[in-house]
């Protein structure tokens, strides 16, 4: 990879340029001939996460690395030869210093992505039950195998992987996590990320460690960021478009936090509250990769497994949905200070969490909540790129 310098931020593998394709695919290796491949590599990867525990090769690792090893090349031959429109990972911005870095996306991501985009159109296989089943029983198996007790053994690798700082989780001593998801689903002990601008009641801050793109619409967010024919605000939170929720969130502003897997995997509440419902949807298991959820047609987030928790803002009375949304491998959506009806939070309380991979958190303010984006954060999403920013610090 020619002038690729590899490196870690906030735990997660980057380069600071993006890496080229090594030459151009070939109707013989490229992904349209690869829809076998792909799902023995997708069941392989799985499989071998059971008794394979180096997070530095396997699930997590990025394809520039993994494309080394003779075992996977063997599962997807030609893989590595990329197509110039689907790259290796994404762009984001570092909040702190506003450098922009590049970011490799795991292989199961990968691999994930390029099921999607397999077949004529690029569009076919999105709705294939094959691939749907395929997806979702993977994604059930690698549960099973991440709350097995003999999946400790992964965490080691995954923590040096990643570089992850553990001096601020509740328990920081990593052999006394039970099972690999217990230690994905980590706890950060009290005091750790202080609510930024804790005195001022208007404030909001950002309910998870990701990746942001934040738009004052609906409308805005399709036309630079979700692309999915489907997406609007009736079909996001499963109601019917004159229900009342859809009435309601009609012309809301939109925050979406990208998680990524070496991320703390909690999300809070980025407002004062109080817990009003939550509504769990059944769905598919795609990748919400960007370069997914950026294509035209697909329509990830109102297809995959979500929950919808509706919240009251403390200061307005009006209405706040928190979606938590499933992707490829993450099954599980855990509530634990949003599960109550009734609950009176406060900004930065614990919501829920995710277990096993990345995923996403979308939210919506209806109008008379009155949010207002920093200037840094809606210009970054307009270009659009993502913005790296930290749970319960301020961003609007």
């Amino acid at each position: 990879m020619t002038g690729a310098l590899d490196r870690t931020i906030n735990g997660l593998i980057l380069i600071s340029a993006l890496p080229q394709a090594k030459g151009d695919y070939s109707p013989a290796t490229g992904p349209q001939a690869q829809g076998g491949h792909l799902t023995a590599a997708l069941e392989a990867l799985v499989e071998r996460s059971s008794s394979n525990f180096d997070a530095g090769d396997g699930l997590y690792t990025p394809l520039h690395v993994l494309q080394a090893t003779s075992w996977f090349n063997k599962l997807i031959p030609g893989l590595e030869k990329l197509e110039n429109d689907v790259h290796a990972g994404n762009f984001v911005v570092v909040r702190d210093t506003g450098e922009q870095i590049f970011e490799y996306m795991p292989i199961y991501a990968r691999v994930g992505m390029h099921l999607v985009f397999y077949g004529r159109g690029r569009s076919e296989l999105l709705s294939t039950p094959v691939i749907e089943k395929l997806l979702r029983e993977q994604s059930v198996k690698q549960g099973h195998i991440y709350d097995s007790a003999t999946s400790v053994k992964s965490i080691p690798s995954f923590v040096k992987t990643y570089a992850l700082t553990t001096t601020e989780l509740l328990q920081p001593d990593i052999t006394k996590y039970k099972s690999f998801n217990e230690f994905f689903s980590r706890k950060l002990k009290p005091g750790a990320r202080p609510v930024a601008d804790a005195a001022n009641p208007q404030g909001i801050c950002s309910a998870a460690d990701c990746r942001i793109t934040v738009y004052a619409s609906i409308d805005q967010s399709t036309h630079f960021w979700i692309k999915g024919h489907k997406f609007n605000v009736p079909n996001l939170l499963n109601v019917a478009p004159n229900s009342p929720q859809a009435v309601e969130f009609a012309g809301a502003s939109i925050a979406i936090f990208r998680l990524a897997p070496a991320d703390y995997h909690r999300f809070h509440s980025p407002i004062d509250c109080t817990v009003i419902d939550i509504t769990d949807f059944p769905g598919q298991y795609y990748t919400v990769n960007p370069q997914v959820v950026n294509e035209p047609g697909f329509d990830v987030f109102t297809a995959n497994r979500r929950a919808v928790l509706y919240l009251s803002h403390t200061q307005t009375d009006c209405a706040v949905a928190v979606v938590a949304v499933g992707a490829l491998l993450v099954g599980s959506i855990g509530w634990t200070g949003g599960a109550q009806k009734g609950a009176q939070l406060k900004r930065g309380d614990e919501l829920g969490f995710f277990a096993y991979g990345g995923s996403t958190v979308i939210v919506l303010f209806s109008a008379g909540v009155g949010v207002q984006f920093d200037d840094d954060l809606v210009k970054n999403s307009d270009k659009p790129i993502e913005t790296l920013v930290k749970v319960r610090l301020p961003g609007f």
